[in-house]
């Protein structure tokens, strides 16, 4: 069985690997910023279709219960209507 040598750390060492350390840190939070910059813009995408269809649906919505009340009036106004001609 080999027996692993243990090796002191010297200033040397702990320099480089705080350099080390330091690098990754950077470029995880380089990742970082162009994730949230990519993120951001598919949000605002999503953001712009959905009010799109949004106000399709509000539109729809308007029209379907104009007609509905536009058929309600209507149907009481031929009710009243036949009720003058009868009397």
């Amino acid at each position: 069985m080999a027996v692993m040598e243990k090796r002191s750390w010297t200033d040397e060492r702990l320099d480089d690997l705080n350099q080390r350390v330091d690098t990754g840190f950077k470029e995880t939070r380089e990742e970082f910023r162009a994730l949230r910059g990519e993120m951001k813009s598919e949000f605002q995408a999503v953001r712009g279709e959905l009010s799109g269809q949004i106000a399709a649906l509000h539109r729809a919505t308007f029209q379907l219960f104009a007609g509905m009340i536009v058929t309600l009036v209507l149907g009481f106004a031929g009710i009243i209507v036949t009720l003058f001609v009868q009397a």
